[in-house]
């Protein structure tokens, strides 16, 4: 469904991927203005991977330029405090949080994954039954 709002969609491996990239070939500032101009932009999995000190400047970099002049949805299995050990530095963590949070709502979601709930309604594992990488084939 699309929400008439210009809008773009990234996991935050790739959006660090392809900024680390436009800083190798010399087009980080070309690449950070293309990224400011969606009126939102969508990153998702904060955390699911670690963000190295390279990675987390220039994420920083991106949500400075971002800052009061476009939305950023960010999601996170990771909770803020925890932010510090996900780009590997408190401070770089806090002037990021500081950014984000300023004018944000935040909506904390609790409780188990969709996908763990939709295979446990299928049968394909018991509530006392973790999820593991060998499940079924179909995947997660």
């Amino acid at each position: 469904m699309r929400s008439g709002i210009p809008h773009d969609l990234t996991t935050a491996a790739a959006l660090i991927g392809n900024l680390q990239r436009a800083q190798t070939e010399g087009r980080l500032e070309e690449r950070l203005k293309q990224l400011v101009q969606p009126k939102l932009l969508i990153v998702d999995e904060i955390g699911y991977l670690p963000i190295d000190r390279t990675g987390a400047n220039l994420f920083f970099q991106l949500v400075s330029r971002r800052y009061e002049r476009g939305s950023l949805l960010v999601t996170s299995n990771q909770s803020l405090s925890a932010w510090g050990d996900v780009f590997g530095d408190r401070l770089i963590a806090t002037a990021i949080l500081d950014r984000l949070l300023h004018h944000s709502t935040i909506v904390n979601i609790k409780g188990e994954s969709y996908r763990l709930k939709e295979k446990r309604k299928a049968g394909l594992l018991t509530r006392s039954e973790p999820y593991t990488q060998s499940a079924p084939a179909g995947g997660a």
